[in-house]
């Protein structure tokens, strides 16, 4: 055991950094979200008007919404590469658990697109004249619970893995599900109901994401390849 054990963190190490240098290279992830991110942002003042006391106040609900259908971008490549090429038959039959593997990966992508929706969102909320104090909650708020709907959309990609267009189906699978967090991330960014509550909340929503989600999505990839 005790020499098999550092095989393991070195695995994990590798698969990180080679789907940060896919994702990087091919899939453009990290552009593509944020200009996602950007072209939603930009475009709900022609649709409500350019009243910026409206914009101010629904601003923390607009960019918790892009931020949540940016995150889908790519959800559904997840673990498709790996089910096309028959490496993820490998994956599951490896010594490295699963469930490390798919937090690994979600790790990944989190890194390509979580991130940076984090880290552009304050610029962003500046184009709807959000206040500074709340683009401080908004992007708090937004670096807890974007994970989590990393986490739960890697269950909707491991039960679709086995489709070829399962993109349509995976949104419908998981948008159900990250109602709770979007309702709990802009009530922490507005601070509508106060921040410490809601943001706590989502932190534990997170928390529970992370326990259960590899072992949800797990069980999915070892069903798919039987």
């Amino acid at each position: 055991m005790t020499s098999e054990s550092p095989s393991v963190p070195a695995a994990l190490a590798a698969l990180l950094a080679r789907d940060l240098k896919i994702g990087r290279r091919i899939g453009g992830a990290v552009s593509m979200g944020v200009v996602f991110f950007l072209c939603l942002v930009a475009v709900t003042p022609f649709a409500v008007g350019p009243d910026l006391a409206l914009l101010a106040r629904i601003g923390p609900a607009i960019l918790w919404i892009a931020a949540l259908l940016a995150t889908l971008l790519g959800l559904d490549r997840l673990f498709q590469a790996e089910a096309e090429d028959g490496s993820l038959d490998l994956l599951t039959m490896s010594d490295t658990p699963l469930e490390w593997i798919v937090l690994v990966k979600c790790l990944a992508h989190w890194l390509l697109t979580g991130l940076p929706l984090v880290l552009a969102s304050p610029l962003f909320g500046l184009m709807l004249g959000i206040d500074a104090h709340v683009l401080a909650g908004v992007a708090a708020s937004l670096a807890v619970g974007t994970p989590a709907l990393t986490l739960i959309g890697a269950i909707g990609a491991a039960l679709t893995v086995s489709l070829r267009r399962g993109g349509l189906l995976l949104a419908v699978l998981i948008l159900p599900i990250s109602i709770p967090i979007l309702i709990f991330g802009v009530a922490a960014a507005n601070g509508t109901l106060g921040f410490a509550t809601p943001f706590l909340v989502l932190c534990g929503l997170t928390l529970a994401a992370l326990a259960l989600a590899p072992f949800a999505a797990a069980a999915a990839l070892r069903h798919a390849g039987e």
